[in-house]
Order: C-alpha cells, then structure tokens, then sequence
C-alpha cells in the first residue's frame, strides 16, 4: 500500500519502493555503516547488499500515512554500534520526513553484521 497525501489541489501517492530508497540512501550516508543487509533464508547467511537492491535490507509499514521502518544494517568493525544506530534513526527519520512530508512513527536498526572495511 503506498502512503497518500492530500492537500487542497488532490491526492499525492508514494510508492512503498520510493519511501524505501529514501530511507536507504540516507541510512548509508551515515559514518559507520558499510551497508545494508538481507538474510539468506535458506541457509541463515547474512549478506551485503549493493546500491541497486538497498531496499531489500529495509521492511516498512504504513498506517494511517505513519510510516514505521526496519533497517537491517552492517557495521564497520571497531565503531560504536549504539552512537551509529541513533544517528541512523534521526538521519533516517528527518530524511523521510523532509522529502516524502510524511510522519515517520519509529525507526529500528537491526545490525546483522560487522566487517572490516578497508
């Protein structure tokens, strides 16, 4: 279902994938994060996603245009998680919120990995 504005000249519709991206190009201008992730379900296997399919590392849910997003992330070793985690949710929030105009409800980080990034 995508989130629907509507103002006095008639209804805006984002799509779900459009909201997603957002979140995702913002998420991985954060210092800390080497990029998203998406878990293997045959074998557990967490891998690193590319640019192209960011979004496969990030479940939403929309409700009464209240947007509330999943980001399952990789970390770069030796940083620390919970400083990157918060500045992922404003950035991702404030982001969401600037460009779609809708509310963001909350934002959860999930870290499924860490690696050494050269």
């Amino acid at each position: 279902m995508a989130a629907r504005l509507e103002n006095e000249y008639g209804v805006i519709s984002i799509d779900r994938e459009v909201i997603a991206r957002i979140a995702g190009y913002a998420a991985i201008e954060c210092y800390g994060i080497v990029g998203m992730a998406a878990k293997n379900m045959k074998d557990g296997l967490v891998q690193l996603l590319k640019l192209e399919s960011l979004t496969k590392g990030i479940k939403m849910r929309v409700d009464q245009n209240k947007i509330s997003l999943d980001l399952h992330i990789i970390v770069e070793y030796g940083t620390n998680i919970s400083a990157i985690a918060d500045n992922i949710i404003s950035t991702v929030k404030y982001s969401v919120e600037e460009y779609a105009g809708l509310e963001v409800e909350d934002v959860n980080v999930f870290v499924d990995g860490v690696r050494v990034d050269n």
